[in-house]
């Protein structure tokens, strides 16, 4: 990406890509159908729609909308339908997949230049950035390790373990430790708690509504995975491998 007018949108498929500079009402198609369409995604997928989107300049921002049959998914597991709204992109990298047959997904990459025109310079030489862990007690850690033991198992559609069949690890574990469903759910929603006021989304009742369900330990443990604060050998410590 060469610096450029800011506001202009960088898009890039595996069969090729297009930089458009930003103009009221300017719109750029993607789609399977290559003769009909700017950015070609999947064009050997039936699954992905001929003309499966659009990016429209208005109002000063670059727009997404889907006009396919099948969902786009944006970062963070949002759905965009072809019935939805057009939704703005914000500046810098924003990744759109659209799921295809036998397991594909196809990606189309956006990039849109902030106000002073120029890419993210390139970083080769410097060192990797470590994640933000989270600090943890060693109980808490015991505790969040029994919970999501299917998570870190790499289950299929892993769901966390219940207050009291962690309590139960626990105590097999530790028998003279007191642990119980309660000391289990109370230190679980310390952590939610800290961790919500710290930034991370998904982790209060008002943020995710009722039914609740295992929603707020879904989005602490995928949290705490991810950040890598948890991580797969630590189930050595329950004995769980």
């Amino acid at each position: 990406m060469p610096p450029s007018t800011p506001g202009t949108i960088y898009a890039l498929a595996m069969a090729g890509g297009v930089s458009v500079r930003p103009c009221e009402g300017r719109t750029i198609v993607f789609g399977r159908n290559r003769p009909d369409v700017h950015i070609c995604v999947g064009e050997s997928d039936r699954r992905v729609s001929r003309r499966h989107g659009l990016l429209t300049r208005r109002q000063d921002r670059w727009w997404v909308r889907n006009t396919g049959t099948l969902p786009l998914r944006l970062p963070g597991g949002r759905l965009l339908f072809r019935t939805d709204d057009g939704i703005p992109l914000a500046e810098g990298y924003t990744p759109l997949f659209v799921r295809g047959s036998r397991g594909r997904e196809h990606l189309l990459e956006l990039f849109v230049l902030g106000s002073d025109g120029l890419p993210p310079p390139p970083r080769h030489g410097d060192p990797t950035q470590p994640p933000k862990t989270w600090r943890l007690s060693p109980a808490e850690r015991l505790a969040l390790i029994a919970l999501g033991q299917r998570y870190l198992l790499h289950e299929a559609h892993p769901q966390p373990l219940s207050w009291r069949q962690t309590a139960e690890h626990l105590a097999d574990l530790q028998p003279e430790a007191g642990w119980t469903a309660k000391r289990v759910e109370h230190m679980v929603v310390a952590v939610r708690t800290r961790l919500s006021k710290g930034g991370v989304p998904g982790l209060t009742r008002e943020e995710v509504g009722q039914p609740v369900g295992n929603t707020l330990n879904h989005n602490l443990l995928s949290e705490l995975l991810e950040s890598t604060t948890l991580v797969p050998p630590d189930l050595r410590l329950i004995d769980c491998c």
